[in-house]
């Protein structure tokens, strides 16, 4: 079980919110969240509320400024979270070139440090998560920015508002066990 602590303002200052599961919408609970802390488990931080927008990884560790956790591209502000389960067990996945699982497909068993190298695809547009939970990267080498899947269908990436409209799949990483 995970447990992460947003506060209101950077180096953990200002009111807080504690939670151990998803929060679709952070502001319900502070007006504004610039820091955070994870004293167990991972959980994924979004720019926006609803899981939408950019997202980033946050392992258990202290964040005093969003800067440094969500990087300078991505807002001041956390918006949403959803806490990443335990996954213990086999890990698979099919990933499409085209929307609606089209084109080509391959099948994900473990990480994948460059697409196109390994499977001669440019781009990924749509998933079958079966088992586990998973990151893709913008870039080759797990870089740049990141869209986290959960078992489940995504018939497309372009319209599911999870990340960045204009981002190209390079990479997919497993979420192992050790957050």
């Amino acid at each position: 079980m995970g447990k992460i602590i947003f506060y209101e303002d950077k180096n953990f200052q200002g009111r807080s919110y504690e939670t151990s599961s998803d929060c679709a919408e952070l502001t319900s609970y502070l007006s504004r969240c610039n820091s955070c802390r994870v004293e167990s488990g991972c959980f994924m931080v979004y720019e926006r509320p609803n899981y939408m927008g950019h997202q980033m990884l946050a392992r258990r560790g202290e964040y005093p400024d969003n800067q440094r956790l969500m990087g300078m591209s991505m807002s001041d502000c956390i918006r949403s979270c959803r806490m990443i389960p335990t996954h213990r067990g086999q890990f698979r996945m099919k990933i499409y070139d085209r929307e609606n699982f089209g084109g080509q497909m391959h099948e994900l068993m473990d990480d994948c440090d460059n697409l196109q190298d390994r499977y001669r695809m440019s781009d990924c547009q749509s998933a079958h998560v079966m088992d586990g939970h998973w990151l893709m990267y913008e870039q080759p080498h797990y870089r740049g920015r990141m869209m986290y899947l959960r078992p489940g269908e995504y018939r497309s990436f372009r319209d599911t508002g999870m990340g960045p409209m204009d981002m190209r799949i390079g990479s997919i990483r497993r979420i192992m066990d050790s957050c």
